[in-house]
Formats: structure tokens, C-alpha cells, sequence
């Protein structure tokens, strides 16, 4: 681990202009610009909203921000997993010139879908406002939430990136088993009130995803406190499988250049 800090501390300021250039890149032919990066989960909310909120009459206090808040943590986590499968394949032409540590191809990554999510939440604080919802000190439970979102997304880019390189068919792979994720997570109904009690237990302690998302509507929308037990048992997880990760990627990187 040694290793990993001081690679970090040298090469950190390549993976923020890295994803600085992209996100210009991104928008530089784009009428709209940085707007599609609130306009996109936006529309998605409204569609949400609309299906479940009117059609299948969902009764959630502040529905509209229910499913954002839910979407915004979700396309964040969603995004980085699965563009970290390609990574290597997507970044030949560097890897194979420049020595740089492969994991900070996964940071540059998650700054690059980071700052979306920063402006979505901008929105989230918008509607909070807007909705008139009471915040109270609990809100502050939005920090170590984010953190271990942060630990278990990069934790599960390791691993990904790794064997992206070498099994051709694993993005149709991740895909699939986020999309049936995201239907277990609750993005657009709750899961404590939705589903039967036996599997509530079952489906907030097994899926993080699940749990952080709720733990983030607690504390923003209810003025609750999240089961911190349970965030605090899924970042020691992330730390364990990122240690993992970070070795594996070690052990294989000089391998990488020669399958891709």
C-alpha cells in the first residue's frame, strides 16, 4: 500500500487534468454544452415520477426528489463500472508509450463522473429548497456516505478493470447484472415499504447500493439517521476488496500491454 500512496501522490494531478480535458472534450461539439449533464437525469426523474408517482400511484413524501437523489448516487455508480471494464482497451495509446499507474485511469474516471454528480446534486439542494423539506444535523451523515460510495465504487473498478483486459464479453456481462441491480436498489420506490419485511433485511444488507441510497434519502429528505452499523461494515468490505484490487492490478499491469 505503500506503493499505491506514493503513486497517488505523483500522479494524482494527471488523472484530475485527464478528466478536466474530457469533460471539455465531451460538450465541445454540443449545443447545450454541461446542461445535458443535469438534463439527462432530469428527464429521467420526470419519467420516473410520472409512471410511479402517477400512473402506479407511489405515495413517497417528496417523490421528485426521492427518485433524483436516487438516480444521481445510482448513474454515478452505474458510469464508473462499467466504462472501467474498457479502460485499458480505451487508453492503448497511453499505456502502451508512458508507464502511469493503471489504477489512476480509474480515478480520472470517477472525477470525470464525479463532477456530474456534483452538479446533480446541485439540483438535489434546488429541490430541497424548492420542496421546503426541514434539514436537520443528521444531513451531516451525508459525508461518511459518500466516502464509502466513493471506497466501494473504486473497489469494484479494480476488479473490473483487470479482467476487462481479458475477457472480451464482460461489459455485456456488467451490464446485465447492474440493470438487474438497479431494479433491487430502489431507485424509484422504497424498499422498507415496497417490499415484503422478510427480504427487507436481505436486500439493504446485501445490495450496498441499496443501502447507501436509502441511507442518503434518510438523511436529506427525513431528517433520519442511516444504520451507520451497516455503512461502516460495507466500507470496511470496500477497503478490503480496493487492498485486493490494487495489489491484483499491480501483480498483472505488465501483462495488460501485451493482451491489448
Amino acid at each position: 500500500m505503500k506503493r499505491f500512496w506514493k503513486d497517488l501522490k505523483e500522479h494524482y494531478r494527471y488523472a484530475l487534468y485527464s478528466a478536466k480535458s474530457e469533460l471539455k472534450s465531451e460538450v465541445a461539439n454540443s449545443y447545450l454544452n454541461w446542461i445535458w449533464w443535469v438534463l439527462e437525469p432530469f428527464c429521467f426523474m420526470l419519467i420516473y415520477t410520472f409512471i410511479f408517482g402517477y400512473i402506479f400511484n407511489t405515495r413517497e413524501p417528496f417523490f421528485s426528489a426521492f427518485v433524483f437523489i436516487g438516480l444521481t448516487a445510482w448513474d454515478f455508480f452505474n458510469r464508473c463500472l462499467t466504462q472501467s471494464v474498457k479502460l485499458m482497451r480505451n487508453n492503448k495509446s497511453i499505456v502502451t508509450k508512458v508507464y502511469i499507474p493503471k489504477f489512476i485511469l480509474l480515478i480520472s474516471r470517477m472525477f470525470f463522473n464525479g463532477y456530474k454528480m456534483l452538479i446533480s446534486f446541485g439540483i438535489i439542494v434546488a429541490m430541497v429548497i424548492f420542496f421546503r423539506i426541514p434539514l436537520t444535523l443528521n444531513i451531516l451523515y451525508v459525508i461518511p456516505i459518500m466516502i464509502t460510495l466513493f471506497v466501494l465504487t473504486f473497489a469494484l473498478m479494480t476488479h473490473l478493470l483487470h479482467y476487462g483486459v481479458f475477457v472480451q464479453d464482460l461489459t455485456n456481462v456488467v451490464t446485465i447484472v447492474l440493470r438487474m441491480i438497479f431494479y433491487m436498489t430502489g431507485i424509484f420506490y422504497n424498499i422498507e415499504t415496497r417490499v415484503p419485511e422478510r427480504f427487507v433485511g436481505l436486500l439493504m444488507h446485501a445490495n450496498p447500493m441499496a443501502l447507501l441510497l436509502s441511507s442518503l434519502r434518510k438523511c436529506i429528505l427525513y431528517g433520519e439517521a442511516p444504520d451507520m452499523k451497516w455503512i461502516g461494515i460495507w466500507f470496511v468490505i470496500s477497503v478490503v476488496i480496493a487492498i485486493l484490487g490494487i495489489r491484483k492490478i499491480y501483480k498483472n499491469e505488465n501483462s495488460y500491454v501485451k493482451v491489448i
